[in-house]
């Protein structure tokens, strides 16, 4: 019964890896451990090395070995399950008493009463104690260590063995405890009566137990071979995705490079052809001016009077300015990586071609365009203008704030059409992404909307910010500058809203900003900010330094500046809504002139744009947008 109870104490687990014994030993504080778990466990503390002992993990207790000059790993050999219950638990060599008085005396039997070890004096003794006498003991002196069944006394009875069991509560009792503490308990028996039952009931146990361990191994078998094939499988699709997703970059760095190379061909050709004409040019300059040397050392008045009239009758230098040439070719890099693939565009190539806006020649009114459409009530007040040529199609973009939308003008095969798409707020800014997207700000409802023009316009995306934004301009397909009144700012964010600077009104101790209305972006990638609070134009790099600012008085002052825009050759154009005009300044902020007045018909000008052939798109209050030729 004392071997069922200690195993019911100890269970069937480990509690050091908490899983079903492997090669348990038992110590003499009766704790049970596998047997490399109780080894490893020992290592690790040096007082139990030290004491040569195996150290209990769970009360401390140490168990002595018995070859302590043998290693670490082989102290817990001796050790067996089922000794922890008899002799070999403990030290049985030597008579447990005389250790305890320090002495040393063979043992010659072993109490499993008492679980200890006795020379022939103490047993002497043990036998003479009436609670003791009757102790099951094992002789020790033989080769061969007989185990005899063990008679389990009775703790408060010391002279009667435990044989009842009584079943109502559960315990193992001798026959005084019985007829005194289970007198009114209707099932006391005897325990052997019990004994096959618990056995069977053990037995069961350990096949379930059995049948557990290997269902649990096949389990954990055939989850370690499906996640092996599920993370193989998963290494396969990333290696996929990224083959995919290189073959589909090199497909657009081909197209780019194509496209860099058929217009570098074309640059470096039309070069080329400038050089050999500079050439002739250089080679007929000297020409004339020999002949003009000559004639002036003729003594015949009619030589010099044709060579005169020669050149009163024009120019001998040849106009190399033609239609479609290219003025530069640059590379917009794509730095938004937030992007998908299938967005993924790398970068743009951009060409300008060589402007023939001439803003020396007077403005001539090309075009009225009504932005006014069919099934509107409501007035119209376009805020800002873009253009762009899509498919080959010239296409007017352009912000309605009353009707809350964007709006495309073209001419297609003969016939003049329009788009239109509607939005939750008022909008404001319009900038060019793309050759043929658009970024407005709608700054009601913090918004940022990117929209496809082709020339019809199609959503693309929503962007939300944090701040109400009006100006919008591009510094690059992925990066913007946002202007903000509110606090009054211009922030640099990406296509995601996430603003990687802000440039305050006190930006690096300059008074710079108030109310920032309308933004541009130069040719050299500078920020341009018409602020009708401070009542000047400001140009910023994108870092926040201050280039220049303008803001004089008299007759070339502003008074409620609006719409802006930068041409290809750095001229800037900026509206003033309250003055009724256009303003030409120089690229460094100079004042030139004043390009267009109400004596053009210029009334409340808002947004303002140059095309690459010289045309001049301006927003009026009125709900048209002119546009006006600069050319000679």
């Amino acid at each position: 019964m004392a071997t069922s109870q200690k195993l019911t104490e100890h269970y069937l687990t480990c509690v050091i890896c908490s899983d079903v014994f492997t090669n348990p030993c038992t110590l003499v504080c009766n704790h049970t451990f596998c047997r490399k778990c109780i080894v490893n466990y020992t290592k690790t503390r040096p007082e139990a090395i030290s004491a040569k002992s195996l150290l209990c993990p769970f009360c401390s207790k140490m168990t002595k070995v018995s070859a302590p000059e043998r290693p670490v790993e082989e102290w817990a050999d001796d050790v067996k399950l089922l000794d922890s219950f008899g002799p070999g638990s403990k030290d049985t060599t030597n008579c447990s008493y005389c250790i305890e008085e320090g002495e040393t005396t063979p043992a010659s039997v072993w109490c499993y009463v008492c679980d200890d070890a006795l020379c022939g004096r103490f047993i002497r003794v043990h036998n003479r104690i009436p609670s003791s006498r009757h102790h099951d003991v094992t002789d020790l002196s033989g080769e061969v260590k007989v185990k005899r069944r063990r008679t389990v006394m009775c703790k408060e009875h010391t002279d009667e063995s435990i044989k009842l069991l009584c079943k109502d509560c559960k315990n193992a009792v001798c026959q005084t405890c019985c007829a005194i503490y289970h007198r009114k308990c209707e099932s006391v028996v005897s325990l052997g009566v019990e004994i096959r039952a618990m056995k069977a009931v053990l037995t069961r146990a350990t096949g379930n137990l059995s049948r557990r361990k290997d269902e649990i191994s096949k389990e954990i078998e055939t989850k370690l071979e499906d996640e092996t094939c599920r993370f193989k499988q998963m290494e396969s699709d990333i290696n996929s995705a990224t083959v995919k997703a290189i073959e589909r970059i090199k497909l657009r760095e081909k197209d780019l490079l194509c496209q860099l190379k058929e217009m570098s061909d074309k640059h470096i050709g039309q070069l080329k052809a400038d050089i050999k004409s500079g050439e002739m040019s250089v080679q007929m300059y000297q020409q004339q001016a020999e002949l003009i040397d000559q004639t002036l050392q003729s003594e015949c008045d009619m030589d010099v009077y044709e060579m005169y009239q020669g050149c009163e009758a024009g120019d001998a230098d040849a106009d190399l300015k033609k239609r479609g040439r290219i003025a530069r070719v640059t590379f917009r890099q794509d730095t938004d990586l937030s992007k998908s693939l299938d967005d993924l565009q790398l970068g743009e190539i951009d060409v300008m071609y060589e402007s023939e806006l001439d803003l020396t020649a007077t403005p001539v009114l090309q075009d009225t365009i009504n932005v006014k459409v069919a099934g509107e009530e409501s007035d119209v007040t376009p805020r800002d203008v873009t253009e762009m040529v899509v498919n080959g199609i010239d296409t007017v973009v352009v912000t309605d704030n009353s009707n809350r939308s964007v709006k495309s003008f073209y001419t297609r095969n003969n016939q003049q059409g329009h788009s239109k798409l509607l939005f939750g707020g008022y909008l404001w800014g319009l900038t060019k992404l793309t050759h043929n997207q658009v970024a407005v700000a709608v700054w009601n409802i913090k918004q940022i909307v990117t929209v496809k023009v082709n020339p019809d316009l199609v959503l693309l995306s929503t962007i939300t910010t944090r701040k109400e934004y009006w100006g919008i301009t591009s510094l690059t397909p992925s990066i913007l500058a946002a202007s903000s009144q509110s606090p009054p700012c211009v922030d640099i964010p990406d296509m995601a809203g996430n603003v990687l600077r802000s440039i305050s009104p006190y930006h690096k101790g300059n008074n710079i900003l108030q109310y920032p209305n309308f933004l541009c972006t130069t040719r050299t990638g500078n920020i341009l900010v018409s602020d009708w609070g401070t009542k000047r134009v400001a140009c910023l790099t994108p870092e926040g330094d201050v280039v220049f600012t303008y803001s004089p008085t008299g007759d070339t002052t502003l008074k409620t500046p609006q719409g802006i825009t930068s041409t290809s050759t750095g001229d800037i154009l900026v509206t003033d809504i309250s003055l009724h005009r256009v303003i030409h300044l120089t690229e460094s902020g100079q004042f030139v002139k004043h390009l267009l007045t109400s004596h053009d018909g210029i009334q409340y000008p808002r947004g303002i744009y140059v095309d690459v052939r010289g045309r001049v798109y301006v927003c009026l209050d009125k709900g048209v947008i002119q546009t006006f030729l600069c050319s000679n």
